[in-house]
């Protein structure tokens, strides 16, 4: 099976406002206008942080009629209180069906999806959930001539590594190992009673900073 490369992370909130201000409180930078997602009713913006990798804002889209189907990246979950957070994280496949087939874990079914000029395919759990206790990252087939990211303003920021910390580690390990992973990703041991999450190494004009 070919490798699988980071596409880019995702930073959920229960608005796209509160997003990106956080983002620019955590990077000092702020991410750029996306767009809309008409079958998950949702919208985004984002941040370069690399020639095909980027960083998504995304949030429910409260001027678009509510999905037929749970959102993606459990936005559902949210309420006005929920801190934005870094959620998910996508791995780009040049053959989605192939990486979903090796995985060792569930991912979801592979659905097809739009915003503006941009089509793709992403694996979306059917209860609209982040698989592996928030940790699967969701794969993704683009089909364009251009990675999006390199129409993205440049702001200086690249990422150094994500880091994916769990009370299973092996468990993720083997995940990334059937995907055939090539990216910066690192795991480790949760600390005891301590939640699975993410954490993204950002370096900055303003020096390191952490998602």
């Amino acid at each position: 099976m070919p490798h699988s490369f980071l596409d880019h992370i995702a930073i959920t909130a229960s608005s796209l406002e509160a997003g990106a201000a956080f983002v620019a409180d955590a990077l000092g930078v702020s991410p750029q206008a996306g767009g809309e997602h008409p079958r998950m009713a949702t919208h985004n913006q984002l941040l370069r942080l690399g020639d095909t990798l980027y960083l998504e804002v995304i949030a429910p889209n409260p001027a678009a009629p509510a999905p037929d189907r749970p959102r993606w990246f459990g936005l559902d979950t949210l309420d006005p209180r929920s801190a934005p957070s870094l959620s998910t994280w996508v791995v780009r496949s040049t053959d989605i069906q192939a990486a979903a087939a090796a995985a060792s874990e569930p991912l979801g079914p592979i659905e097809s999806m739009s915003r503006g000029a941009l089509d793709w395919l992403i694996t979306i759990p059917a209860d609209g959930s982040v698989p592996l206790d928030g940790v699967a990252p969701a794969l993704i087939e683009w089909h364009t001539d251009t990675h999006p990211a390199a129409r993205m303003k440049d702001q200086g920021c690249a990422l150094d590594r994500l880091e994916i910390v769990h009370p299973d580690p092996d468990r993720v390990t083997r995940l990334l190992s059937s995907l055939a992973l090539d990216a910066p990703v690192s795991v480790r041991r949760a600390e005891p009673g301590a939640a699975a999450r993410l954490i993204a190494h950002i370096d900055t004009p303003h020096g390191p900073r952490t998602l």
